[in-house]
């Protein structure tokens, strides 16, 4: 059994639009790490440095991506049955994602891993026409040419195995989302408390998290030798602060004497 049988051949257990769970975590598997190498060959190419671009502390993942993925496979045969169609659904469905990642980052970890503020047609800095429209064309493409071939490289693995890689990564990034949680928590408290800057977000969370910080030695040390401002900048080099005049300030801003980069090539 291959992934293409799975897709259209398993009608037992989870199943989306022909797609059973083993598809769809394999594709957040696969598309996430892809991701990853996209953004850094990006960083490389707009800013001349290879630079983290992963979303988690730990893997070289860029999960928006391996989500967005499963999104634009995961949906209804009619709205695959032409490129116009194709392309209307990954607009919306991909803006949605996007929208909702970044408004996790904002209220839960209390960063901005990205603004579009700056570009035209935006909504709150978060999604915008130019990435919208690049969704749908992305939609094209994954659907009718990308995908087929990330099956054609699955299925030549045998299931087995395939099973049991992608429970070990899953199990692997979803322990690593957790402590990415943490740690971003602590480091935007830290940073926050250290330079006292006043950012937009409910001060009892950072209240809360300064306690913690404060007030336990050993947690404290913890929290400074594992996830440093070092560490933590290197590993999320562009995320950002939303000031309370409504102004965007960059990590690397505050913390001047920390290289965000690992490589400048030129």
């Amino acid at each position: 059994m291959n992934n293409a049988l799975t897709k259209k051949g398993n009608k037992k257990g989870f199943n989306i639009f022909g797609y059973d769970k083993w598809s769809i975590f394999q594709y957040f598997i696969v598309y996430s790490f892809l991701g990853y190498i996209i953004e850094t060959l990006y960083g490389l190419f707009t800013k001349g440095v290879i630079e983290s671009r992963q979303s988690m502390l730990y893997g070289p993942f860029c999960c928006i991506y391996g989500l967005g993925a499963v999104c634009l496979l995961c949906i209804p045969e009619k709205a695959k049955k032409n490129n116009w169609t194709l392309f209307i659904a990954g607009f919306i469905i991909g803006s949605v994602v996007e929208y909702i990642i970044s408004w996790i980052g904002e209220c839960i970890f209390h960063i901005k891993w990205w603004d579009y503020s700056n570009l035209p047609l935006n909504i709150n800095g978060r999604i915008c026409i130019l990435y919208s429209i690049f969704w749908g064309f992305l939609t094209i493409g994954l659907n009718q040419i990308i995908n087929p071939t990330v099956d054609k490289i699955i299925n030549k693995i045998p299931i087995k195995i395939l099973h049991i890689l992608t429970t070990i990564l899953i199990i692997f990034i979803s322990i690593d989302f957790f402590i990415t949680g943490f740690a971003l928590k602590m480091f935007s408290t830290r940073v926050i408390y250290n330079y006292n800057l006043e950012v937009q977000g409910e001060e009892e969370y950072y209240e809360k998290y300064l306690n913690m910080y404060q007030n336990n030695e050993g947690l404290r040390n913890f929290v400074d030798k594992y996830f440093s401002d070092e560490k933590m900048l290197k590993t999320f080099p562009n995320v950002k602060f939303t000031l309370k005049d409504g102004s965007i300030l960059w990590i690397k801003d505050v913390l001047t004497d920390i290289q965000p980069y690992y490589i400048k090539v030129f």
